[in-house]
């Protein structure tokens, strides 16, 4: 098939003439092999049609974007194809218009280009095969190559005379296979010329171990590990992990055909295996002895690197285990500054930010830096070392903490990949931006509901429903298996229950947990009555609404015996309850918790921090969540229930404390679990988007670099800062240009006077407001009343100018913004101020300093002063139509304020309590927050002016992330 592109009748005109003279391949026989299910011309022609689509920048279609229909079409005329086989294409293979990864980088020299990345790509290859062995689509492994394109092109050319390091930081998905993503980088790293791969592999040697085999099934292959020996002499396996103890897998390991030396590439030794970590260069120090076939020539020349073995080892983050690796590294001369190295850090926020307490953040740093030093003596002792980082959140300390350890800062590239197809994340279990009242929601319309079952304090704690929930989820995947869905997913069930930190509490709530097992009567008639009920008030409802093409049983009776079976298998062994709370090795291995060696894990796990960090639960189906402890530092890590759920979505269930405890005596308050970790993934997924707003070129430099990344992270994060009390970020946030976008500011002051001075401030807006109101929304959507006014531009900067923040630089760069709209002149005349007006009969609504009456929004603050958000869903949309972002929307209502240079500002008068209402119907204006949002027109846009304007601090060290806090010359 052809690389790019090009005349299809031509080119099968010519293949016809030359190998194979008889044949017909036109394209009308093409097009009737199609429509009669030709399913090998199908996958054939689906895999380069994504290839296609998914190509970035090509040549032959530069005006169009990637995973588009305009490229599809840019496909289809290059290939000259009538409309009729367009169209069954269409439908054969149908445009995957999935987000693409977001970077941001530091310019760079290209090297990996296209016909260098095809020459040489036997790993890359390899891995392919087995992803689609596995099932992929061809789209997520087009998504795939693209997003490891993207940090290889980053790395250095490891064939360049002149060592060079490049940093940088993959951000996925809690649980989200970022572990495919460094195995494609690995693939295609080790493809190009890199000969030493490191990867750092948890802190346990169960998850060095986890992701050890990984690599070798999914990469290494076979004849790596054989390294020559003959499976049919069984002297010659003994020590070879996996076939010398018949591992159930080991038939699923790539298998290259030979020796890959054999067959014009090169081998790939393993310096630590399964059940080996790095221990010493015994005879590692032999296996870094790089044979070069031209000794007079370094070894990354080319004639000498694409004919040498690399060598990988996985190991532990373990103080000790790097210790002994560096010593031994020391030991080597004169060749490691001719290796070119790639060194994986697996979760490289282990000891992560802690996004809720200050204090906690900064103790972290100690633990962090031990490791981290060690990692960067590694680099300097392989000055050809690339360092790419892992980390399912994009507030990772490496990244807001460059203080730590300036070597290991990723100062080259951030890549932030896009949600998975099919992963379960926050939008599965949260209601983020529903228009529907709560009171109307359904199991079909909202994931709260289905997902999501409350814990209240003082109530029945529900354990005994979570556990009942467990059992009947069990014996539905059973049922499930049984009648035609791949049982594969099935293989590990399991339930966690995460309650506390100490080791005390989880033998206790074990005990309880286990007697509640063997009294819950699943083989009795009470015991089957109480499933039965369940099943019809909750799970055949979420699963008719959420999975109705999946098997399903008529009625309970039809579940029964697949319930016994369930029941047997997680009380097999008389230990329904594994305990995981250990902090060594020997501990983890005697816990019948390998997911990889064990046929079938179907138990409930009692744990904490280890439950929480780089352990991953396999067949996690039921989280029961209301860990009570003093501090909040596990909230970004507790979305274990996070992951890729094949065949069971909709038996998913979150058990999660609304009302719990968090510190003690005076110090004590009730924090909503449920809602803190909203907060801090809504955090998340603006920051997500901001980053993809700013990724985009402009006069084709960067908008952002890596380095300016912390200042963006601390507008969320305001108190997080350099560890080091004598350092500063060297990057200052000017200016946030958001022409169509809904700002929302969230860093409001909390002193009772500041919030009156706020609200006086609003008092000429309040002024200009409707005395009526007016409906507003957009066709199709729902529709809320109003208070509607028009205020200029600016008397409106005069309102921002003087209000008052609790942070004042989360507000700062954006009023810069609409400051320099104001001095164009030309850009923004008026803006249209809305102030939405309840209708339930629970509202609350006063009136403020005379004018009025206007409707009081309860809200909370999450995170010290901050919001987490202000605005109702339903008032977006008629927003952004009166700032021209959207087109018309058949409300009429709307149409009159759309004017061609006017924004849109929504007025949300915010009580965080029972407002105290005086006789008069007025509210004080001390308890007021006066929070707002607005959307600038369109007409700020401007296409020669990044989004965002920074200053450096330090203009003569405008790359650096930190700089000292003396050192400040302008």
């Amino acid at each position: 098939m052809l690389t790019v592109p090009k005349h299809f009748a031509k080119w099968a005109a010519l293949a016809a003439d030359e190998d194979h003279p008889d044949a017909d391949l036109s394209e009308e026989l093409f097009h009737a092999h199609l429509v009669d299910g030709d399913e090998a011309l199908r996958a054939l022609w689906s895999r380069h049609l994504t290839a296609w689509d998914f190509a970035e920048d090509p040549s032959w279609a530069s005006a169009t974007t990637a995973r588009t229909d305009e490229r599809r079409t840019a496909v289809y005329d290059r290939l000259r194809l009538g409309a009729d086989l367009r169209k069954t294409l269409d439908d054969a293979v149908p445009v995957a218009k999935v987000p693409g990864s977001t970077v941001i980088t530091r310019e760079f020299e290209p090297w990996y280009t296209s016909e260098r990345a095809s020459a040489r790509s036997f790993y890359w290859t390899a891995y392919e095969r087995k992803l689609r062995a596995k099932g992929w689509s061809d789209a997520a492994i087009a998504s795939l190559d693209e997003a490891s394109r993207a940090v290889v092109e980053r790395l250095a050319d490891p064939e360049q005379p002149a060592a060079r390091q490049a940093k940088g930081l993959v951000v996925g998905y809690v649980q989200s296979g970022k572990t495919a993503n460094f195995t494609g980088v690995t693939a295609k790293a080790i493809d190009a010329g890199y000969r030493l791969v490191i990867v750092l592999g948890g802190t346990l040697n169960l998850l060095r171990a986890q992701t050890q085999r990984r690599l070798d099934m999914e990469l290494i292959g076979q004849e790596n590990i054989l390294r020559g020996a003959d499976t049919a002499d069984l002297d010659s396996l003994v020590g070879i992990d996996y076939v010398s103890d018949d591992d159930a897998d080991w038939d699923e390991f790539v298998r290259h055909g030979s020796r890959p030396s054999m067959l014009g590439a090169f081998d790939i030794e393993r310096l630590t295996t399964r059940d080996d970590d790095y221990k010493s260069l015994a005879q590692g120090i032999r296996a870094l002895e790089f044979e070069k076939r031209e000794p007079a020539r370094p070894l990354h020349d080319p004639a000498n690197l694409h004919h040498t073995a690399a060598r990988v080892l996985v190991v532990k983050k373990n103080k000790s285990v790097l210790t002994k690796l560096v010593k031994d590294l020391k030991q080597i001369h004169g060749l490691l500054g001719e290796l070119p190295a790639l060194i994986v850090d697996d979760e490289s926020d282990q000891a992560s930010v802690n996004t809720m307490d200050p204090r906690k953040w900064e103790q972290g740093s100690t633990e962090r830096t031990a490791i981290n030093g060690l990692i960067s003596q590694l680099l300097r002792l392989l000055p050809r070392a690339q360092y790419v980082g892992y980390t399912a959140t994009p507030f990772a300390n490496v990244f807001v903490d460059p203080g730590d350890e300036e070597d290991i800062f990723p100062s080259d590239f951030l890549v932030s990949l896009p949600r998975p197809s099919g992963y379960m994340g926050v939008q599965d279990f949260h209601d983020l931006e529903s228009t529907t009242p709560w009171e109307e929601r359904t199991y079909a319309d909202s994931r709260e509901k289905a997902h999501v079952r409350d814990v209240h304090e003082g109530a029945e704690d529900r354990l005994q429903e979570a556990m009942d929930s467990f059992v009947l989820s069990g014996a539905l995947k059973l049922y499930r298996a049984e009648h035609g869905i791949d049982g594969r997913p099935f293989r590990h069930h399991t339930m966690l229950v995460h309650q506390s930190v100490r080791k005390d509490d989880h033998a206790e709530l074990a005990l309880r947990i286990n007697s509640m097992w063997h009294q819950a009567g699943y083989s009795s008639a009470a015991g089957h009555d109480r499933l039965a009920a369940l099943w019809t008030s909750d799970f055949a409802r979420v699963s008719e609404a959420h999975a109705p093409d999946l098997p399903a049983p008529a009625a309970y009776d039809e579940l029964r015996p697949y319930v016994n079976a369930a029941r047997q298998r997680i009380g097999s062994g008389g230990r329904p309850v594994i305990v995981v709370n250990g902090d060594s090795d020997r501990y983890f291995d005697q816990l019948p918790l390998d997911f990889d060696r064990t046929p079938h894990v179907w138990k409930i796990l009692v744990g904490g921090t280890k439950l929480s960090r780089g352990f991953t639960v396999e067949g996690l189906t039921i989280t029961y969540y209301r860990r009570t402890t003093q501090q909040a530092d596990t909230l970004m890590q507790m979305g274990r229930w996070f992951g890729f759920r094949p065949g069971y979505r909709d038996l998913v269930r979150l058990y999660i404390g609304r009302e719990e405890t968090l510190g003690s005596g005076r110090n004590a308050r009730t924090v909503d679990l449920y809602e803190a970790f909203e907060a801090i993934c809504r955090d998340e997924e603006v920051f997500r988007e901001e980053l993809a707003r700013y990724a985009p070129l402009v006069d084709g430099r960067p908008q952002v670099t890596p380095a300016q990344i912390p200042p963006l992270v601390a507008q969320h994060l305001p108190w997080v800062k350099p560890s080091a009390r004598n350092k500063m970020f060297n990057a200052e946030l000017v200016e946030v240009r958001s022409p169509g976008v809904w700002e929302e500011p969230t860093a409001y002051p909390e002193d009772p006077d500041s919030l009156r001075h706020n609200t006086e401030c609003w008092e000429p807006v309040l002024r200009a407001l409707s005395s009526a109101p007016v409906t507003l929304g957009v066709e199709g959507g729902p529709q809320y009343d109003a208070r509607v006014g028009t205020v200029s531009h600016a008397d409106l900067l005069a309102v921002l100018c003087d209000l008052r923040w609790s942070v004042p630089e989360q507000f700062s760069p954006h009023l810069e913004f609409l400051l320099d709209a104001g001095r164009d002149g030309v850009t923004i005349d008026d803006w249209c101020v809305i102030a939405p007006m309840q209708t339930s009969a629970r509202r609350a609504e006063a009136r403020i300093l005379g004018h009025g009456p206007f409707s009081l929004a309860r809200r909370r603050r999450r995170r010290g002063s901050l919001f987490s958000a202000i605005r109702d869903p339903k008032h977006v949309a008629a927003a952004k139509r009166v700032a021209g972002v959207t087109s018309p929307t058949g409300n009429a209502t709307v149409e009159r304020h759309v004017r061609p240079r006017r924004g849109a500002l929504v007025l949300y008068p915010v009580v965080e309590s029972e407002p105290r209402i005086a006789s008069d119907g007025s509210v004080d204006p001390r308890d007021l927050v006066m929070g707002f949002a607005f959307v600038a027109p369109q007409s700020t846009a401007r296409s020669d002016r990044p989004l965002v304007r920074f200053r450096a601090i330090d203009r003569t060290r405008e790359e650096a992330a930190t700089i000292d806090r003396d050192d400040t010359r302008a």
